[in-house]
C-alpha cells in the first residue's frame, strides 16, 4: 500500500467517530467542564500516557530493521525526551488542573489492554491501533490547549503537554502513515483502526457520564 491508501483506510474507520465531534470535547473547546471534570479526565488519561512509550517500545522491536522500524523509534524518541518525557510534561497539566491518583477506569483500561495486546501482534495491527489517535492527535492538542488558556485560566506550563503535541503530531501521523504503508494489510489496517476509534470513543463516553 502506499500512504493515499493507508489514509483513505483510516478516515473510513474513523467515520462516526472523530474525536473532536464528542460532546466532552465539545464542551473541553466552549467551556464547558468544571475542574472536577479536567481532574478527573487527567487521572484516566494517565494510564494511556505511561502506556504508549511501552507500546512503541514493543512495536519496533517486533519491526524488521528498515524504515519501518526507524519510524517508529523516532516517534519513540519523541515520547521520552530530550530535554524531558511527554509523561514529564504531562504532569504539569495533572498540577495545573488538580488531578488526585485514581484507580483506572473500565474505559481507559480497555484502551491501554487494546494498545498492549496489539503492540504484541502483529506490526501491521499495532500501527493501525496508533494511527487511528495520531491523525487527530494534533488538532485535538492544539483545541485543549486553547480551551485551557481561554477557558479554564490554565497557564503555560499546564498547557505545555498539549502545545507540544499540537507541533509534533502531524509528523507522528504522518510516520505511522508510512510505516504502515510498508508492512499494512487493506482489511486488517481498517479493522483494527476502527477498534481504536471505537475504544476512545468509549473512553470520552466515560468522562461525560462522570462529568459534575
Amino acid at each position: 500500500m502506499n500512504g493515499a491508501e493507508v489514509a483513505g483506510l483510516l478516515a473510513q474507520a474513523l467515520e462516526g467517530r472523530r474525536l473532536l465531534d464528542h460532546p466532552f470535547y465539545r464542551r473541553w473547546e466552549a467551556g464547558g467542564l468544571a475542574d472536577g471534570d479536567l481532574a478527573s479526565y487527567a487521572s484516566q488519561y494517565r494510564f494511556f500516557e505511561e502506556c504508549l512509550p511501552v507500546a512503541l517500545d514493543t512495536v519496533a522491536k517486533g519491526l524488521p530493521v528498515g524504515r519501518a522500524r526507524d519510524l517508529v523509534l523516532s516517534n519513540l524518541a519523541d515520547e521520552l525526551g530530550p530535554p524531558v518525557s511527554h509523561l514529564e510534561l504531562f504532569a504539569g497539566f495533572e498540577e495545573a488542573v488538580g488531578a488526585r491518583a485514581e484507580a483506572a477506569g473500565p474505559a481507559v483500561t480497555e484502551l491501554v489492554s487494546l494498545y498492549r495486546e496489539a503492540a504484541s501482534g502483529e506490526s501491521a495491527e499495532a500501527l493501525a491501533v496508533i494511527a487511528a489517535y495520531e491523525i487527530q492527535a494534533s488538532e485535538i492538542a492544539a483545541t485543549k490547549a486553547a480551551g485551557l488558556r481561554d477557558h479554564y485560566s490554565v497557564g503555560e506550563a499546564g498547557r505545555e503537554f498539549w502545545d507540544v503535541h499540537a507541533s509534533i503530531e502531524a509528523d507522528h501521523a504522518q510516520w505511522t502513515i508510512d510505516a504502515l504503508s510498508e508492512v499494512g494489510r487493506p482489511e486488517l489496517v481498517r479493522e483494527a483502526a476502527r477498534r481504536s476509534a471505537d475504544a476512545w470513543w468509549r473512553f470520552l463516553d466515560e468522562r461525560e457520564l462522570a462529568a459534575v
